[in-house]
């Protein structure tokens, strides 16, 4: 094997590793994104349930009128 050829694998090499590093980041970074919007929305969910259950306890007694 010469050197060209020799040259033309490591770079194909490091563009394969390169390639799988950024599928890599994407797929963390997708999984990071996905996190947060569960996260957001079970936060949405609670500050839900804590004003239904405030609201009811107002409701109950008789603060609400």
């Amino acid at each position: 094997m010469d050197s060209n050829q020799m040259s033309y694998n490591a770079g194909q090499a490091k563009g394969q590793a390169q390639e799988k590093t950024n599928n890599m980041m994407d797929k963390a970074s997708n999984a990071a994104q996905s996190a947060k919007e569960s996260m957001q929305e079970t936060g949405q969910q609670m500050k839900a349930k804590a004003q239904g259950a405030a609201d009811a306890v107002k409701d109950a007694t008789g603060m609400n009128k």
